[in-house]
């Protein structure tokens, strides 16, 4: 039985390479927030606008009990997950807790193409943006550093990259 968490700041890859990892060791994927939106038919933007950050968190803890309880799967989180509750701690205990990890550079330069689906940056320009990103990833940094494996993600842009970087985390794993 395995159970492997994907935990990290958004951008830093948990989806992508989330879905190659479970492929290549033959397990399920879930991403975390699809889930969420799928029981809810909404999106996580909604849910957010709709019931406010602590509904919403209090909802992302129940999902990633829920989905904490699959075997063989590969679970991508969303970014704040791990900063809230006794989140980290289940992960930890439940299975294999990974941190991506990729600088405010990086992170910062992959968001900035896919703002419009991302509420929190929508209106960023190039600057705000990685002021923003700066700013959060040194509150969530402490978190994501209890993962059990600390595995960086800086050059994640082609599907060959992506590749790479799932077959040294296997090895890792």
């Amino acid at each position: 039985m395995k159970r492997i968490f994907l935990i990290g700041y958004m951008g830093a890859g948990k989806t992508t390479a989330g879905r190659e990892l479970a492929k290549e060791l033959d397990l399920d994927f879930i991403d975390l927030d699809h889930f969420i939106q799928a029981r809810y038919q909404k999106s996580v933007g909604q849910i957010f606008e709709e019931t406010g950050e602590s509904e919403f968190r209090n909802i992302e803890r129940n999902m990633l009990r829920e989905v904490g309880e699959f075997e063989d799967v590969v679970i991508s989180t969303g970014g704040g997950t791990p900063c809230f509750f006794d989140n980290l701690e289940y992960m930890n205990q439940a299975g294999t807790t990974v941190y991506l990890k990729a600088t405010p550079e990086a992170l910062s330069s992959r968001l900035n193409t896919c703002k419009e689906k991302r509420p929190l940056i929508r209106d960023k320009d190039e600057e705000e943006l990685y002021q923003f990103v700066v700013d959060n990833l040194a509150k969530r940094e402490p978190f994501y550093s209890k993962a059990k494996i600390i595995f960086e993600t800086e050059i994640l842009v082609t599907r060959e990259d992506v590749n790479e970087y799932v077959r040294n985390l296997i090895k890792i794993l």
